[in-house]
């Protein structure tokens, strides 16, 4: 989540001290996420159901169809 936030937020660089690795030295262990991550939805540990996409397309489309929108 927050891998995304910054690549959406388009920041330059990022610092950082510790590796994952380290993190999981003392059980802070993000590799679940990075392999629940690169595994299809339906074979996550965490149930996910899509719900009203319909509803959302329409959102989508009112945004794309926005002339005052900022790209991001």
């Amino acid at each position: 989540m927050f891998l995304a936030a910054i690549y959406w937020a388009r920041i330059g660089k990022v610092f950082y001290a510790n590796t994952r690795k380290d993190a999981a030295r003392i059980k802070f262990d993000d590799d679940l996420i990075y392999r629940e991550v690169s595994r299809p939805i339906s074979g996550r540990k965490i149930p996910m159901k899509q719900l009203l996409r319909n509803e959302a397309l329409k959102v989508f489309a009112e945004w794309k169809s926005k002339p005052d929108k900022i790209s991001y």
